[in-house]
């Protein structure tokens, strides 16, 4: 798959390093609450914390200078969680 435009190649390698820096912060996020999760566990407290959830729904949309959409940020940080979850479960 060459791409004889040098501007839509150029765009594409950006695309594709920004791709993989989401996914090098999604796998550094998941040992991080996997470590929270087993911190908190020990000590018998809940896993989830809505509050916290809803805290970081509010600071990351103070940071959001765009064009991510505020409803786009939602959307993404709540799959985000719900993966998060999942994936933590799973590593158990």
């Amino acid at each position: 798959m060459s791409e004889p435009d040098p501007l839509i190649r150029q765009l594409r390698e950006q695309i594709s390093d920004n791709d993989r820096a989401i996914v090098e912060a999604i796998n550094a996020r998941l040992k991080l609450v996997a470590k929270l999760k087993g911190y908190k566990e020990s000590r018998g407290m809940s896993f989830v914390d809505p509050e916290r959830e809803e805290w970081m729904l509010q600071y990351l949309s103070r940071a959001n200078r765009g064009p991510l959409s505020p409803e786009g940020l939602r959307e993404i940080l709540e799959s985000i969680l719900d993966l998060t979850k999942r994936e933590v479960e799973r590593g158990s």
